[in-house]
């Protein structure tokens, strides 16, 4: 598929799709005595689903499959894996993040997306699920309902060609407390 029969199909997603890398992240993450900092690593490589997809003969949707390995600077070990999609509806204008993690929690994010010519193009989605937001809902286990729910999550993220950047919250109810945990990073395109 051409460059430009991408952009046709994929319309705001069309830059993200390939490999990306970045070694600045940061992890504050909910600890028994407090906030625990982590230096972080990671891959995100996002790869189309072929063919447009269609709801009940009324929507379309294209969508990216992506996965995602984090590992601490300090020792190498992974921390966090997920996958799952980044889906463009043209018609409503809208972007739905579907993931899980190997924790038993899934949820799917849904936003805006806005294009800032100005700047090379640069895409910025903003998603929540959770919270007061009924529309898109966060699933988990009994195990993690009682001891480590999650009650929301927002990510925001911006792209050009060759360059991502996101901060995400996810506000979980762990150890009789409720904690903002926070990730940053900013990653380049390792196949551009």
């Amino acid at each position: 598929m051409s460059e430009d029969q991408q952009n046709n199909v994929f319309g705001p997603l069309t830059n993200l799709i390939g490999t990306w890398q970045g070694n600045k992240g940061v992890d504050m993450a909910p600890e028994r005595d407090g906030l625990d900092e982590n230096g972080y690593y990671e891959t995100i490589e996002f790869v189309p689903v072929d063919d447009e997809i269609e709801n009940a003969e009324e929507q379309e949707l294209v969508a990216l499959h992506y996965h995602k390995v984090v590992r601490r600077l300090s020792n190498d070990n992974v921390f966090h894996d997920e996958t799952g999609y980044l889906i463009w509806e043209d018609a409503t204008k809208t972007i739905m993040h579907s993931l899980v993690i190997p924790r038993g929690v899934g949820l799917i994010a849904g936003g805006c997306c806005s294009i800032d010519d100005t700047q090379e193009n640069e895409v910025t989605f903003s998603m929540t699920a959770g919270g007061d937001n009924t529309d898109w809902p966060i699933m988990q286990s009994p195990f993690m309902l009682d001891k480590a729910q999650t009650t929301a999550f927002t990510h925001k993220m911006s792209f050009t060609r060759d360059k991502l950047s996101y901060a995400h919250t996810t506000t979980v109810e762990i150890y009789g407390r409720i904690f903002e945990h926070t990730d940053q990073n900013v990653l380049t395109k390792a196949d551009a």
